[in-house]
């Protein structure tokens, strides 16, 4: 009998994958031993000995398991929650040639029904080991799905790991918060796991990420120092930080990959600044990776390069050798590709409707060849840059074509400029066609440019496809081009504009639900109210503090206009039921086609007024150093004084000249009345803030810091609260919110800070 052929036949039949060629040496063994024997009965035993020693195991998961040999995890739910520390993991693998089989298997750390930042721990470890190989499993609820450290051949085929730990978002629809704002900039100490991830790979070398799904987490797929894998098919979309994230990783292949919607800070027709979220970042020399075929579209950036801080210091290396092919970069609220301080080939790619089609600050010896860039504000911005191609590309109703200058004095805390010339050099602008672009070109303090052979007209003709703008000769190198996928990752949700990125306080909107979102203002009255979501109907079901509403049943996709009382106090509350096609919550609970769900929108902001007196202080009223000094200017006559009806700062220069840039110190007063039940006080500040409720302190947070937040829980009926707010320098912040509940974020989370 042919052991091996039965074997893997059996494993096909049972949905059972395993080493096959430790499979077929272990046979060789068999068969050898059994010549070798002459008592029928040892035959058969030591036959069954070794043939239990060849077939993966069978066993149930349980906190703590690890797994040395290959392993078939029994379908099946299990809830197996990691213990609190960060560290902690499920199921740990150690060991070579070993294949965890989990296909019908789901592991639950924290229940869907709380907080994305309840999650925590780990629910699969692989320590090193070489051709390790899981499949197929579904973990959800921990800070991260998958970590492998040190393991050479790694391979993770089918895996679900959506649904992971992610930070609530504090950005409202009217203006963001700066507490959102993300920072990469380190991970030589593995900083980057205290933003979750759904795979996290650190110091992995070979294999291949085929087949996964990360989405509604933070994080997607972390690279640190991870070299040659072949990551094609994957779908690593809608989490509120990066699709995918890598840090010194190098010769790796990206091919026909779903990245859309990695998005944070953006609120159609209010702010665009993405806040450092991107589908794809490249951090801190990562060489040679080949990203072709893509779609990443609708992220903070499509693509973010930083040449990192050894680069900056030093002047050396970079982000350098990478190939980014027939991509599309689309609808990103700033930066279809970024670049920075690098060497790189941009061949073909598509960006549409951005701030930036390319942002390429300090790039040098780039090729921007055979693009496509459409109705972007800005097509190609680049400043300090040298020896750059920008070849054969098609620039189609931008606002502006091409943008190049230098600043004649840089920032002085950079080593960079002190190690390199970064003149605006040596341009070859050539080849391409510009149609009905406002202004094509705004060139200054550059020098050694040629803009000659490019066209110009008012008519498209043929479409903007790169795929046939690339020139097949020409005096420049154009890279091998590989074969195309036989299928485009496209779906219709990475078709729509701008406007289609919905980011509420627990990130970007997957349209897989039914979903109200205001069109203007929350505070606007009436408030409209767009209904989002999959072909379906919907009624009204439920209502409180409502006078009228424009109308009680339709289609998805209407807008339903929302008139509160005017004696509902901000308190109103519109409820909605959807019946159509099959539908998926933002937490993962999956309903069948024609079963109802419901949604709803809420709004609740007790009227009150802010009475606000603000103040300049000096080293000798410090409010930190000099307790007593700063109660005594409290005391005194303001530099402004106003009442408004919420607490609200937040900018960058005051808008109000009375206010001083810096040294601001401002205390408010105000008594709010609620309804019976709990409540809780939120404070988002930067730089220190502390507030009293009826004179007893609640929230002490006044150490200057970067925007933070600060909770203390009330309950309802009539209270004096007053806030004392500090800023020293740069950006202003300080927002109090009033919220329904005991609100109180997560103790021992992580975040972006």
């Amino acid at each position: 009998m042919d052991l091996t052929r039965g074997l893997n036949h059996r494993g096909h039949r049972g949905h059972r994958e395993f080493d096959t060629a430790t499979a077929a040496s272990r046979v060789t063994q068999v068969q050898t031993r059994l010549r070798d024997l002459r008592a029928p009965c040892g035959s058969i035993f030591l036959l069954l000995m070794l043939l239990t020693s060849i077939l993966p195991a069978q066993t149930a998961p349980r906190a703590g398991m690890l797994i040395t040999r290959s392993t078939n995890i029994i379908p099946g739910v299990y809830r197996l929650a990691a213990p609190m520390t960060a560290d902690s993991t499920v199921i740990t693998i150690r060991g070579d040639n070993i294949t965890l089989d989990m296909r019908g298997v789901t592991l639950i750390g924290a229940s869907l029904d709380r907080s994305p930042e309840q999650s925590r721990g780990v629910a699969i470890r692989i320590d090193g080991g070489r051709n390790v190989r899981v499949i197929g499993a579904t973990a959800r609820g921990y800070q991260t799905a998958l970590i492998a450290r040190g393991t050479r051949q790694l391979t993770l085929e089918r895996n679900n790991f959506s649904h992971n730990w992610k930070p609530e978002l504090f950005s409202l629809v009217e203006h963001e918060s700066l507490a959102d704002w993300l920072s990469y900039h380190h991970n030589e100490k593995d900083e980057w796991l205290r933003f979750g991830a759904g795979i996290y790979l650190s110091d992995v070398k070979g294999g291949a990420i085929t087949g996964n799904t990360v989405e509604q987490g933070m994080n997607g797929l972390m690279l640190v120092r991870t070299d040659s894998l072949d990551i094609r098919g994957n779908d690593f979309s809608f989490n509120s930080g990066l699709g995918i994230g890598m840090y010194r990783a190098s010769f790796n292949r990206i091919v026909s990959n779903r990245v859309d919607y990695n998005v944070r800070g953006y609120s159609h027709g209010f702010f665009f600044r993405g806040q450092d979220s991107a589908d794809l970042l490249m951090f801190e020399q990562s060489l040679h990776n080949l990203v072709a075929y893509n779609s990443m579209t609708h992220g903070g950036d499509g693509l973010f390069i930083w040449a990192g801080q050894e680069t900056m210091d030093s002047g050396q290396g970079g982000v350098n050798d990478n190939l980014f092919l027939m991509n599309d970069f689309s609808f990103a609220p700033t930066n279809g590709m970024e670049a920075t301080f690098s060497r790189n080939q941009f061949i073909a790619n598509r960006v549409e409707g951005s701030w930036h089609g390319l942002w390429g600050g300090y790039s040098y010896s780039s090729r921007v060849i055979g693009n496509c860039f459409i109705n972007n504000t800005e097509a190609i911005t680049i400043e300090h840059g040298q020896d750059n191609v920008i070849g054969s590309n098609r620039f189609v109703g931008n606002t502006l074509g091409i943008r190049l200058w230098a600043d004649s004095i840089e920032p002085g805390d950079w080593g960079y400029p002190k190690h390199r010339d970064t003149r605006s050099r040596d341009w070859q602008i050539v080849e391409n066609r510009f149609v009905r672009e406002k202004e094509p070109f705004r060139i200054k303090q550059s020098t050694a440019f040629d803009t000659t052979r490019n066209t110009y007209s008012d008519s498209l003709g043929t479409a903007c496809d790169p795929r046939r703008l690339v020139p097949t000769t020409t005096w420049w190198k154009v890279p091998q081009i590989p074969a195309e996928p036989r299928t485009w990752p496209r779906r219709t949700v990475a078709d729509r504009d701008r406007s289609a990125i919905i980011v509420d306080e627990w990130g970007p909107y997957d349209w897989r639900s039914p979903k109200l979102w205001p069109i203007d203002s929350v505070r606007t009255t009436p408030l409209r109210l767009r209904v989002l979501g999959p072909d379906g109907r919907w009624r009204v079901r439920a209502e409180q503090g409502i006078a009228s509403l424009s109308r009680r049943s339709g289609r998805v996709g209407d807008t339903l206009v929302v008139t509160p009382h005017a004696d509902s106090a901000n308190d109103w509350r519109v409820e909605l039921e959807y019946v159509g096609v099959v539908t998926t919550s933002p937490r993962g609970v999956r309903t069948a086609a024609g079963q109802p769900v419901r949604f709803d929108f809420a709004h609740f902001e007790p009227r009150t007024t802010w009475h606000q007196r603000v103040f300049a202080w000096t080293d000798s009223t410090h409010p930190q150093k000099q307790p007593a000094a700063f109660a005594v200017l409290l005391r005194g006559t303001p530099v402004a004084e106003r009442d408004a009806p919420r607490l609200d700062w937040f900018w960058s220069r005051p808008r109000d000249k009375a206010i001083p840039a810096a040294h601001v110190a401002m205390e408010a007063t105000a008594a709010i009345v609620l309804p019976s039940g709990d409540y809780t006080l939120r404070t988002l500040a930067d730089d220190a803030v502390r507030v009293w409720v009826d004179d007893v302190l609640a929230i002490d947070d006044w150490t200057p810091h970067e925007t933070a937040a600060a909770y203390a829980t009330i309950s309802g009926g009539r209270h004096e609260i007053r806030v004392q707010y500090v800023q020293v320098d740069g950006w202003t912040e300080l927002r109090l919110d009033v919220l329904r509940g005991r609100v109180m974020r997560s103790v021992g989370s992580a975040g972006p800070h």
